[in-house]
């Protein structure tokens, strides 16, 4: 059996792909893609995942991975994760910034309603 967290070590660093970026896409830490590289059986959800973040094709170097992703198409569908990150990252502040008016305006309105006390 081949050992899985090696091999998926190897063709990030092959990659030029940041770890914590590969790390990020797939919502994990930096930590937790580090003890993957010591997994032997590093699950095949993952590696194949890992594999669509850096733009690799496990298939080559785990046969049983292959049986596993015959349905999806490689080719189909990159991962732009620079387009996905600021695309996240504007709608996040968007949202955040649609929190803070909502919240202004419901503070100001009960504010308003209160009577003083005496």
């Amino acid at each position: 059996m081949q050992h899985r967290g090696k091999i998926i070590e190897k063709a990030i660093r092959r990659s030029g792909v940041p770890i914590s970026r590969v790390a990020a896409q797939i919502g994990k830490s930096r930590r937790w893609l580090y003890l993957m590289f010591e997994n032997e059986h590093a699950p095949l959800d993952y590696v194949f995942l890992i594999g669509r973040v850096i733009e690799h094709d496990f298939t080559k170097e785990l046969v049983e991975l292959k049986y596993m992703v015959d349905r999806f198409d490689f080719q189909k569908e990159k991962v732009d994760s620079e387009q996905d990150y600021l695309y996240w990252k504007v709608k996040y502040y968007e949202l955040l910034e649609e929190t803070y008016q909502l919240l202004r305006s419901r503070t100001q309105h009960l504010s308003g309603k209160r009577k003083p006390e005496e």
